[in-house]
């Protein structure tokens, strides 16, 4: 195992070295007693050999002690069981909650570039597998240590011929295991590779049902699910026909030891010269051997198990060393919401994507005062989205650029500064549940009253009261049962719940017709900051200022008279926007 895997381990397993110490305890007495019942045997059947006349009462003792010391070792075994296969599903628990925690840190760069399939794949699936390492094959390994540590001395006490005959087609066992060693690794990555592909693609045709179904691209999408379910059957196929092969085949070699134990020591007992080894201990090394056979045999799911494992920790760690784009830094402060009145600076405020060679935001400065509702337009492209950004930190932005009551927002703790921020995006996500648990998502503990009134303020409340189930309707995955103003409406109202000193609306009003999208801004909270991110020139007109940017700078700052008066740019726009209306 390489060091690094093997550090991974020692790091999993760390907080339940008290459950291992116990389960590894209960296991070596288990294994005692396994290993004494069969020497009892051995003394039963030579002090039962040594009488004539069957005495019952003295058979039945060694009956009873025997069914007694079974029961105890099974009592044991199992308990060794609990304790160790509980390692496996804590640390599986403890993994899967690492994972997601580390997820919620990452920016929204890494689930861009990363289909959620093969995310979801190595939470589920490799997480699993990790179990199964830590519990199933840790159990058998050290299993295996003992009953080898406890069984070949008994065996060597009683006959060491015999017992070396009989375990000498174990190193060749153990050179099938090598053989398939690597082998198996490669096939259990490539079935985890063609699993998160099938993941993948099943989840984005689920979330696009309605687009295959206006395409008419069932045909299309079910061949292309029935290649890549083909490629994963191929894959599961070749991985076990390797299994078939070895499973058996140690097996079978494991068997040989048995023969050959009967072999010679048939031959032995049948010598007249022998008076040393009696009936009772070949017996005894039968019962040896046959405890021998499992754990060598099971060494072949060991290994599979340990090759899964290998592969998941390599996936699972592929994302736990990815660090977090956005950190607090060491001198980061905690700002009450309470005391925030929402003033927003931008001084010379610059930010480039990596890769690319032009600036989104380039040296750009404005004010906007407590109370204000200010709109940001621009063409596709002019930084309008990426200003948002980077006020949430969403995006790293240098210090000393943007401040928020005075205070540069890198050193703020980011839970502090996204909780004076309420940020809708033009793609509103809804979750799978009820109208009333969506509003109240940053807030569960608001009561229906408030759901009602910023539903009211959002402009929705009307739609869901025609509901059959009105708050409790269920909106379905991502709000499909929704049109797009609707569910732009419902994250609005979300958004107002959580009652923050500063809104920002990232064009999240595109979808709502322009009137509704005025009487919405008319009628927001008046002590809100409101930075309304737009393409509605028309409801834009009616904001305290308009910001007017282009290449990702700011070209012109001004009402919506002023801007009319003094910039080319805005009077094409607005041109526009009135040519697009009268087309209506």
């Amino acid at each position: 195992m390489a060091r690094s895997q093997f550090q991974n381990l020692k790091t999993y397993i760390r907080p339940y070295w008290f459950d291992l110490f116990i389960g590894t305890i209960a296991l070596l007495l288990a294994n005692v007693l396994g290993t004494y019942i069969p020497w009892l045997i051995r003394g039963a059947v030579d002090d039962l050999g040594k009488i004539k006349v069957i005495d019952f009462h003295h058979l039945m003792q060694y009956v009873w002690l025997i069914v007694g010391l079974s029961s105890l070792m099974w009592v044991i075994r199992m308990a060794s069981r609990v304790w160790i296969f509980g390692i496996g599903r804590k640390i599986e628990f403890s993994l899967k909650q690492q994972i997601f925690e580390h997820l919620l840190k990452l920016p929204p760069s890494y689930f861009a570039n990363n289909s959620a399939g093969e995310t979801i794949s190595i939470v589920t699936s490799d997480v699993e597998n990790i179990r199964r390492l830590m519990g199933f094959a840790l159990l058998s390994i050290i299993n295996s240590v003992f009953v080898y540590s406890l069984t070949l001395p008994a065996m060597l006490a009683i006959d060491p011929v015999l017992t070396l005959i009989s375990i000498a087609v174990y190193p060749i066992m153990l050179a099938i295991v090598q053989r398939f060693s690597g082998q198996l690794r490669d096939e259990q990555l490539q079935v985890q590779e063609e699993l998160s592909q099938v993941s993948t693609l099943l989840q984005e045709d689920l979330n696009g049902m309605s687009l295959i179904k206006t395409y008419a691209q069932e045909n299309n999408e079910r061949a292309a699910f029935d290649r890549l379910n083909d490629r994963l059957l191929d894959a599961n196929l070749k991985m076990a026909r390797s299994r078939n092969i070895l499973f058996p085949l140690l097996g079978g070699i494991a068997s040989i030891s048995f023969l050959v134990l009967i072999w010679f020591g048939g031959e032995k007992l049948a010598n007249p010269a022998n008076t040393t080894f009696k009936i009772g201990d070949l017996l005894t090394l039968i019962i040896y051997v046959e405890r021998l056979i499992f754990p060598t045999a099971i060494l072949g799911f060991v290994m599979v198990t340990y090759q899964r494992g290998v592969v998941s920790i390599n996936r699972i760690q592929g994302i736990l060393v990815i660090p977090p784009a956005i950190v607090d830094s060491a001198e980061a402060i905690a700002m009450d919401k309470t005391e925030v009145t929402g003033k927003i600076e931008a001084r010379e405020l610059t930010f480039t994507y990596a890769e690319a060679t032009q600036p989104a935001l380039d040296h750009v400065n404005f004010t906007i005062y407590s109370g204000e509702t200010v709109a940001v337009l621009g063409t596709i492209g002019s930084g309008k989205s990426t200003l948002a950004s980077a006020l949430m930190r969403l995006v790293e932005v240098p210090s000393h650029q943007i401040f928020i009551d005075g205070v540069d927002i890198t050193k703020m703790k980011i839970e502090s500064l996204r909780s004076v921020i309420s940020f809708v995006p033009q793609d509103s996500f809804l979750f799978s549940a009820t109208m009333r648990d969506n509003i109240r998502y940053g807030k569960p503990d608001a009561y229906d009253h408030e759901v009602e009134n910023f539903a009211n303020q959002a402009r929705i409340e009307q739609e869901i009261l025609n509901f059959p189930k009105k708050y409790d309707t269920l909106v379905g995955e991502r709000g499909i049962t929704l049109s797009g103003g609707q569910r732009q409406r419902t994250a609005l109202a979300r958004a107002l719940l959580v009652d923050t000193p500063i809104l920002v609306l990232d064009d999240a009003l595109s979808s709502v017709d322009n009137q509704t999208a005025t009487s919405i801004l008319s009628n927001l909270p008046r002590h809100k900051t409101v930075l309304f991110i737009t393409h509605n020139l028309s409801a834009a007109s009616t904001c305290d200022r308009i910001i007017l940017m282009d290449a990702g700078k700011i070209v012109k700052v001004g009402t919506h008279t002023e801007l009319l008066a003094d910039s080319s740019l805005y009077q094409k726009l607005w041109n526009q926007h009135k040519l697009e209306a009268a087309l209506k």
